[in-house]
């Protein structure tokens, strides 16, 4: 199988290199879709050969919908990254050996974190993305946060992983997080579910997640996040990532969560504060 790559990018120098390296045995088809980069972003990704589109960002669902309808590539199949994610070199191989006469229509990618400079292989690992599918078969959820494309056809999974090399300091990381906890409870405030994947108890792994968020947003806010550091941090062993893992379960397991439940708290008061002054 030969893909088109598809990166999304914004101010990703420090690891644009290694995911465009990363691909390169897969093809020469390799777009970077870039939302106002300041930095060596675009120099650094053009001097690997890759070809460089210009899109203003709004959100990550409509700039992959965006880059799935725009860019140009020639190939039959896509392949979606961010701009810190890297293939393993077993992954890599097991795309090529992929047959172009596959009956799936698209495949979900085990990707696991690298963060603080550790692999993490309890936490959150893995999870799984659909990244690589066949043109005119997948769009990406309406989503302002935590956002996956949505296959019409049949979907199997690899064994290989990616890996989200996450290389921000952590002041960028909140800061990410609490732009992102915003974008989580408007979506949790407007309830929509149209083009949205629906939880399965017998789905696929990302189907099974939904459910399992369902399920989370069904208990009570600021206990939730305690059971979810409980669940994460010793019932899935997250314990065993050394102090990186605990500084990650802590703040993204922990503290974005109970974030998200205090401005659930904020979001229902002032709305009953608007409702009776009208």
């Amino acid at each position: 199988m030969i893909p088109t790559v598809i990166i999304l990018s914004f101010n990703s120098s420090d690891t644009i290199r290694q995911t465009i390296l990363s691909v390169k045995s897969l093809t020469d088809d390799i777009f970077v879709v870039d939302s106002g980069s300041t930095d060596d972003t675009i120099q650094l990704a053009e001097r690997e050969g890759a070809k460089v589109l210009h899109h203003a960002f709004e959100n990550y669902g409509a700039q992959r919908n965006w880059a799935i309808d725009n860019v140009p590539g020639g190939n039959s199949w896509q392949l979606h990254l961010d701009a810190d994610e890297e293939l393993s070199t077993e992954l890599q191989q097991e795309i090529r050996n992929i047959e172009n006469t596959t009956p799936y229509a698209g495949f979900l990618i085990p990707r696991y974190l690298r963060f603080m400079g550790r692999l993490l292989r309890h936490n959150l690992a893995p999870t799984f993305h659909m990244r690589l599918f066949k043109v005119g078969s997948t769009r990406c959820e309406d989503r302002q946060y935590d956002q996956h494309f949505i296959c019409s056809g049949v979907v199997a999974s690899l064994k290989n992983r990616m890996i989200d090399d996450i290389r921000m300091p952590l002041s960028e990381w909140t800061r990410r997080h609490n732009i992102w906890s915003d974008a989580e409870v408007r979506e949790l405030a407007a309830g929509m579910v149209e083009g949205r994947i629906r939880g399965k108890l017998f789905g696929n792994s990302i189907e099974k997640k939904r459910l399992l968020r369902a399920i989370y947003n069904g208990l009570p806010l600021f206990v939730r996040p305690f059971l979810l550091f409980l669940y994460r941090y010793f019932l899935r062993f997250g314990c065993l990532d050394g102090r990186e893992g605990l500084v990650f379960c802590v703040l993204q397991t922990f503290w974005f969560r109970f974030l998200i439940d205090a401005k659930l708290m904020e979001y229902s008061r002032l709305g009953t504060q608007t409702d009776s002054k009208t």
